[in-house]
């Protein structure tokens, strides 16, 4: 009898005891953080990318519609595939598939009244090292004043539209959980001539 009040005894675990044991502290810490450093690991990555992509895609409008200004004056399905393909280069390492790109010409009439001249759009298919030129979504003639900013409205004047799409999917889908549209716009002058015909449109300037 003696021997099992020994081990009784011996067994006690005192209340300040109790709350100084400390061996299973870590693992308490560390199922509690885990969820919270994963969301901020996966998030970083997948943001990065996504503002990494943004920024290509910015460039890329921009190279569309710079390069396409700089036209000596007559534009071919040649001049804009090797443009287009260029351009769309730029989203590397990234999945240039998923790159639409489209170049427009605008012509601003005297009553400062901006309207689509010619227009065609691109994408580079799975495994090509070339774009290949689809019907853009813009049509001749469309009224585009609206979305052109007040200090390019100038009248009798050509502007030529680079625009560039992708649709960003994270490869995780921890954070962000759906896929995300990224798009931007650019806006030159032509460089040596007044207008840059495609198709004989303009016929003139």
């Amino acid at each position: 009898m003696q021997a099992i009040v020994k081990i009784l005894r011996a067994s006690r675990i005192s209340a300040s005891e109790f709350l100084a044991d400390s061996k299973a502290l870590a693992a308490t810490e560390f199922a509690v953080i885990v969820p919270l450093m994963l969301v901020m690991f996966f998030g970083t990555v997948e943001f990065s990318s996504a503002v990494a992509i943004d920024r290509k895609v910015t460039l890329i409008a921009r190279t569309l519609s710079d390069l396409t200004s700089q036209s000596a004056g007559t534009m071919t399905d040649a001049n804009l595939v090797n443009t287009f393909t260029a351009s769309v280069s730029i989203i590397t390492p990234y999945d240039a598939t998923l790159v639409n790109g489209t170049i427009s010409e605008i012509y601003i009439d005297s009553n400062k009244i901006a309207k689509i001249q010619w227009s065609k759009a691109a994408t580079i298919a799975s495994g090509a090292t070339q774009a290949t030129l689809t019907t853009s979504i813009r049509n001749a003639g469309d009224n585009v004043t609206t979305m052109i900013p007040s200090a390019l409205l100038v009248a009798s004047t050509y502007l030529i539209l680079g625009e560039a799409s992708y649709v960003y999917t994270p490869s995780v889908g921890y954070v962000l959980k759906s896929a995300l549209p990224l798009s931007d716009i650019s806006y030159t002058r032509p460089r040596q001539v007044a207008c840059i015909a495609y198709n004989n449109v303009p016929s003139s300037c």
